[in-house]
């Protein structure tokens, strides 16, 4: 696929999208938010993508909202009724939202390989992944607080599910900077690499490891994960039980069952 702001590309059952500005920092324009629910859109619907990596080109991994998107945002949604106007804001928001969503959307797994700095909406963007990973060089700050905001597209709602409440409250209070081994101590990130190179390496191994499992078993298991984070333990019971009782009989079942007995390498479709 083309983009402006992203590249994409896909090799053994590896999507990569990496954000594409280095020369404005990977700032998130509104191009690139509009691109990033494309990309993922078009990881979950390729059969050959069974797993996804988020990166970044250039010295880091995003700066966050291009602050000349915020500042555009006035004329985009005036109207001489007062409401109206509010209303036009809302709306944009809940689609930056839903912009970001859609990595928790993708049936795929999502890795983030987190180089650099990570500020504001970049929190935003990595907490919808399903686990991210980061070079020694990382840094991370919940910057909207220190621009007279408070953060409206995510980080708020998935972080204190990820880190805890107290520390979740602590960064976005603060909006103080923290480093790799801090996000890995407080879990944001699983691991911490050396260097980029080593982070690149390191997480696409974890993909190929993914990519070649189940394709059907791991986008159940992203989807009973996701939905059991935002429910109760019986409503998650109840959703698997429902969710095998429909693709357990599968034929991945009948090659892993064989592929053990033979003790081969499965061999599954997309």
């Amino acid at each position: 696929m083309n983009f402006e702001t992203l590249s994409v590309s896909l090799q053994d059952h590896i999507a990569t999208v990496r954000l594409n500005r280095p020369d404005k920092a990977n700032a998130m324009n509104a191009t690139m938010w509009q691109e990033i629910r494309k990309a993922f859109q078009w990881v979950d619907e390729t059969p050959e993508a069974r797993v996804a990596i988020l990166q970044g080109e250039g010295k880091l991994f995003t700066a966050g909202i291009d602050l000349q998107m915020m500042m555009s945002l006035g004329p985009q949604i005036q109207n001489e009724c007062d409401g109206r106007t509010r209303e036009g804001l809302r709306r944009v928001i809940l689609d930056l939202q839903d912009t970001l969503t859609s990595l928790e959307r993708c049936r795929k797994p999502v890795l983030a390989a987190i180089h650099g700095a990570c500020i504001g909406g970049g929190i935003d963007l990595i907490t919808c992944a399903d686990m991210r990973y980061c070079s020694s060089d990382a840094s991370f700050t919940i910057k909207e607080i220190d621009i007279g905001m408070t953060a409206d597209v995510g980080t708020l709602q998935r972080l204190p599910k990820l880190i805890g409440e107290g520390m979740a409250r602590e960064l976005a209070y603060t909006g103080r900077k923290f480093g790799a081994d801090e996000a890995r101590e407080m879990r944001l990130v699983n691991r911490v690499f050396e260097s980029r190179e080593a982070l690149y390496a390191g997480v696409r191994e974890i993909a190929a490891t993914i990519a070649a499992k189940s394709p059907l078993s791991i986008r159940g298991t992203k989807e009973m994960m996701t939905y059991s984070r935002d429910h109760s333990v019986a409503d998650g019971l109840n959703y698997i039980a429902t969710w095998n009782a429909a693709m357990l009989m599968s034929a991945d079942l009948q090659e892993a069952m064989m592929a053990n007995m033979g003790k081969r390498t499965p061999q599954f479709k997309d």
